[in-house]
């Protein structure tokens, strides 16, 4: 099995980022810098992403590091499901995107679908809630957790909003080119298995 140097990264960044807010001695805030700056390194080889950039993305984080957490609302139509188009990479996920801070999950994905396809919903059932590393998602310098909430149609008109190109239903066996950051096509086939047995309990890891 090869050395999960991506994993590694991550718990040094961890370290480094808990030793940098506890540490009240100058030696090993020293030292916890250099541990930060070593992870970055291996984020940089192992995933291809520019030094400056992952750099920018750990320069805010302080406290105690936790997993981020990315909400996705699951909604059928006739056997169909909603993707929405991303803009950033031209590709189709399930609406959705980083959990705020003062929404609740419900809430969060109410806005978002709102905001990406122009429905509104309700959330009936949280599907899965899966780690983004168990998963065939590229390599990433964030360790996430990855919400499904399976949700129904109230009102709105399906259209795409500022984030998105496009909002459409695709049926399993016609699904568009995923963005697999976002989601996988193991994942969607997972969330159709599960809307045939509404008893199925919340899929996890």
């Amino acid at each position: 099995m090869a050395f999960d140097w991506l994993n590694i990264a991550k718990r040094l960044e961890a370290i480094a980022q808990i030793g940098l807010t506890y540490s009240q001695d100058d030696y090993d805030t020293e030292r916890y810098h250099e541990i930060r700056d070593i992870s970055h390194q291996v984020f940089n080889h192992y995933t291809d992403t520019p030094l400056e950039k992952i750099q920018n993305l750990f320069s805010g984080e302080n406290g105690y590091p936790t997993p981020k957490v990315d909400v996705r609302g699951v909604i059928f139509q006739d056997k169909k499901i909603l993707l929405v188009k991303e803009k950033l990479d031209g590709m189709w996920a399930l609406p959705g995107g980083w959990a705020d801070i003062g929404y609740t999950p419900s809430e969060v994905v109410v806005k978002e679908v709102k905001e990406e396809a122009g429905l509104e919903i309700a959330p009936v059932k949280l599907l899965a809630v899966f780690d983004k590393k168990c998963h065939a998602h590229p390599p990433s310098a964030l360790h996430v957790y990855k919400m499904f909430i399976l949700c129904t149609i109230n009102g709105g008109t399906l259209n795409p909003g500022m984030e998105t190109l496009g909002a459409e239903f695709f049926s399993q066996d016609k699904l568009p080119e995923l963005s697999i950051e976002r989601n996988t096509p193991e994942q969607i086939h997972l969330l159709f298995k599960n809307r045939l047995n509404p008893e199925a309990p919340t899929l996890f890891d």
